[in-house]
């Protein structure tokens, strides 16, 4: 219910955003929209009414740039190579040349497909995955 029209507005209760706290009642806080006009000027809209509250000078959110993950982290960190067997497999690097690998499974898909296995190279420590 929107209280817009019911109690007058007193400017000395201040909610969330800066909106009073009367132009919206409690059963309606958790359904107030924030939207964006075609000006690009933001404002809480009541889904019980066509009252429209703008708001100005407010961040409403804010964006994060997140590091990716390595593969080595996702698969466990820095651990995840210990106590793995060692396999007779060739080195992808040309310049290695190398035919040992330490080698574990993981099931990274659905059931009825088969284990991809990680491959780290003993000498240069390449690793790739097999599937």
């Amino acid at each position: 219910m929107c209280f817009r029209e019911s109690i007058p507005n007193r400017p000395d209760e201040v909610g969330v955003l800066g909106v009073p706290l009367l132009l919206f009642g409690a059963g309606v806080v958790g359904s107030v929209v924030i939207s964006t006009a075609d000006s690009g000027i933001h404002r809480l809209n009541c889904p019980t009414c066509p009252y429209e509250f703008p708001i100005s000078g407010i961040e409403i959110f804010d964006r994060k740039e997140l590091p990716r993950k390595q593969i080595d982290d996702v698969l466990g960190g820095d651990g995840a190579w210990d106590n793995v067997d060692q396999t007779t497999t060739q080195c992808p690097v040309d310049s290695c040349g190398h035919d040992k690998a330490y080698f574990f499974q993981l099931q990274i898909r659905s059931a009825d497909e088969p284990m991809t296995t990680f491959y780290k190279c003993v000498k240069c420590g390449n690793q790739w995955r097999e599937n």
